[in-house]
């Protein structure tokens, strides 16, 4: 990709990929003229925690030790030992209290320290942050670490915290490990091998079962059509799709791509990455021995954000579409090019045919 995702693009993908864009106080952060990653991170941790004030922080059960008098919760041995000898009459007592200062609450509140470290960020943002950081000056800072946020346990009544707390790992991994002058900085993770695909392929996934009803949309698995000894087919890969659509008529296979350059150079001729069409490929031999998938077309989409490209081409009775889809355009033409892909107009009815 020769240019970079708009950050407004950036931050849509985002709320598609965390299926988390109808959450009410976050889409509307008026993402168009933010004009770096600092000032969306920004914008996003102050209007979501705004949000979180008005609907109340979560709170969780945490273990207090107390010296007292009188017996409240249990009562530890050990610890009063001390007390009993130097103080009669007194103990320490260990009891479960509610309390704001829980996990979740502690990453907020670390990344939000980190992200007003950041340069690029406007004046008006910066204050709002502020607002929000001190609103949140009782809870303890803690030192974040990539398995930390796996230790976050969040239901259905606290969910809203799950959108903001992939920003703040999001933040957490783009951020560089050296500071300079107090100030943070953050890499460009739309190049990032390991995040940006698994994004693409959340956000492609997430629209399409958003925004149509045409199709069924999941994930399928599917397995090798082949003989051996159960030892021998112990050992074959499950096919994994990224995206599968199930129609009464129609079933796609669809593998997701995120490559700087889509297409290789050969010859000084174009190509298309063999190991991807590979791949498509013996997905679609396999599901001819599935119901309802015989007949399966399959697509490979790559994002681009210059010189776009959409080839179409029959192999062994399987339609492959093999397309891009301009990440530099107005939001409206990206859906309108997303739904293009799998053959359905704005309102969801299905486009005339064409191989």
């Amino acid at each position: 990709m020769a240019k970079e995702i708009p950050i407004q693009n950036l931050y849509f993908m985002l709320c598609y990929a965390w299926d988390q864009l109808a959450e009410d106080g976050l889409v509307d952060i008026n993402a168009t003229d933010s004009k770096s990653l600092s000032e969306l991170f920004a914008r996003v941790l102050a209007h979501g925690t705004q949000h979180l004030v008005r609907r109340g922080f979560d709170r969780g059960y945490q273990i207090h030790s107390e010296d007292t008098p009188r017996l409240r919760g249990r009562f530890n041995m050990s610890a009063s030992m001390p007390c009993l000898s130097g103080r009669q009459g007194r103990m320490v007592c260990e009891f479960d209290e509610l309390d704001h200062n829980i996990l979740h609450n502690q990453i907020l509140k670390t990344t939000i320290d980190d992200v007003l470290h950041s340069k690029d960020i406007e004046k008006n943002t910066k204050a709002l942050l502020f607002e929000q950081a001190a609103t949140l000056r009782h809870i303890d800072r803690i030192y974040l670490t990539t398995g930390i946020f796996r230790r976050v346990q969040l239901h259905r009544n606290n969910r809203f915290y799950r959108f903001l707390l992939n920003v703040c790992e999001l933040i957490h991994d783009s951020k560089l490990p050296e500071q300079r002058d107090g100030v943070t900085r953050f890499r460009d993770f739309f190049r990032d091998p390991k995040r940006m695909p698994f994004l693409f392929q959340r956000f492609v996934k997430n629209f399409y079962a958003k925004e149509q009803r045409y199709f069924k949309v999941d994930s399928v698995q599917f397995r090798w059509a082949a003989d051996g000894t159960e030892e021998a087919l112990a050992v074959l890969p499950v096919m994994n799709t990224d995206v599968s659509l199930l129609a009464k008529d129609r079933s796609i296979i669809l593998d997701c791509k995120f490559y700087a350059e889509a297409m290789r150079g050969w010859h000084g001729q174009e190509k298309i990455h063999s190991a991807n069409l590979y791949q498509l490929y013996a997905y679609l031999r396999n599901a001819e021995h599935r119901l309802k998938w015989e007949r399966s077309e399959g697509i490979l989409l790559y994002p681009a954000v210059s010189n776009g490209f959409d080839h179409r081409f029959v192999v062994d009775g399987h339609p492959i579409r093999v397309s891009s889809i301009d990440l530099d355009r107005p939001w409206r033409d990206i859906e309108k090019c997303l739904l293009n892909i799998i053959g359905l107009d704005r309102s969801g009815n299905a486009l005339p045919r064409v191989i």
